[in-house]
């Protein structure tokens, strides 16, 4: 099998194998001697699988993207790779076809899934929604978001309170709310966070 992972890299012209392993210590070592900019791990190796290999090589080097390369269409397998710090996930049976793509997605540091992968997170995150755990422990109330959304827009706390027809008191217990929720420290970091979310223009 690795001989056969080197090969279809090996081809690319953007690719190039600068070490190999046998199993997942041996993969750290290699890590330690050579300069990588990715990993490609199986999740079936010796000694250390291709999981505990991933959680250790995204402690030692902290850049250093991982692909975990699996015979498993497994929707755990998948969840403990993405945890472990992989970017994306490969089937064995369409290695030749995916290999390739999703070494240059993560170089470029976006993930990779094959396609029933995305329709397992789907799955997942829907479940969560339903059952009322959403996306994170951090969700907002409508409230929180009202006040984060005029924070934002530079409104001050006086402001809100008249806009909303609360206290200036109940404004500021919002923002300090909303500031250990997110776990952000000033207005700018609110302000950053309400763009992402949507809910004001950058």
């Amino acid at each position: 099998m690795r001989r056969g992972v080197r090969l279809i890299l090996d081809r690319e012209p953007d690719l190039e194998v600068v070490a190999e392993a046998g199993d997942g210590a041996e993969a750290i070592d290699m890590a330690r001697a050579h300069e990588a900019d990715l990993a490609v791990l199986d999740i079936a190796m010796p000694r250390l699988t291709g999981l505990q290999a991933a959680r250790e090589l995204a402690a030692l080097k902290p850049g250093l993207r991982i692909l975990m390369l699996t015979m498993h269409d497994n929707e755990q397998y998948l969840f403990q790779a993405l945890k472990s710090g992989a970017c994306g996930y490969v089937l064995k049976s369409v290695a030749d076809r995916d290999l390739v793509a999703a070494c240059r997605a993560a170089m470029r540091d976006e993930p990779f899934l094959y396609p029933g992968a995305v329709t397992a997170l789907i799955r997942n995150y829907l479940d969560r929604v339903r059952h009322g755990e959403e996306t994170s422990d951090h969700i907002l109330t409508p409230r929180e978001e009202e006040v984060l959304k005029l924070v934002a827009e530079g409104h001050s706390s006086k402001e809100i309170a008249e806009i909303l027809f609360i206290s200036i008191k109940t404004v500021q217990r919002h923002r300090a709310n909303l500031l250990q929720k997110l776990g952000l420290r000033d207005r700018l970091e609110l302000t950053r966070y309400a763009i992402r979310a949507g809910l004001i223009e950058p």
